[in-house]
């Protein structure tokens, strides 16, 4: 019966191992995406001083149809407001110009479709 007992020790013992690392995990992950959701505060805030509401809205719209391409704005947004290479407020005008040459830049895929 000892073993038994024994056995039911060892399982409880487990039992509230698992539950605290579980509990560990879970904090983690809590303070991870709240970590997340600062830092994307704080970028809202600085996109909010150095754009104006026009530009705001056209990157808004950009985001919409290719987030990854509107994200990698962001940071170069970023970059070239804290480096005093572009005047600030960034107006509708020059977010525009911005796009344009940025897209420019960037490779374009060409799909050719040969037949044998």
């Amino acid at each position: 019966m000892s073993s038994d007992e024994d056995l039911a020790e060892i399982r409880k013992r487990r039992m509230a191992e698992l539950q605290a690392q579980r509990g560990q995990q879970e904090h983690a992950a809590e303070a991870q995406a709240q970590a997340q959701a600062e830092a994307e505060a704080q970028k809202q805030a600085l996109m909010r001083k150095i754009l104006t509401p026009e530009a705001r809205q056209r990157l808004q719209n950009v985001k919409l149809v290719r987030p990854d391409f509107a994200a990698q704005i962001e940071i170069q947004l970023l970059q070239l407001a804290q480096s005093g290479r572009v005047p600030l407020p960034i107006t509708d005008d020059l977010l525009r110009k911005l796009l344009e040459q940025i897209q420019s830049q960037q490779t374009k895929r060409d799909i050719s479709i040969r037949r044998v």
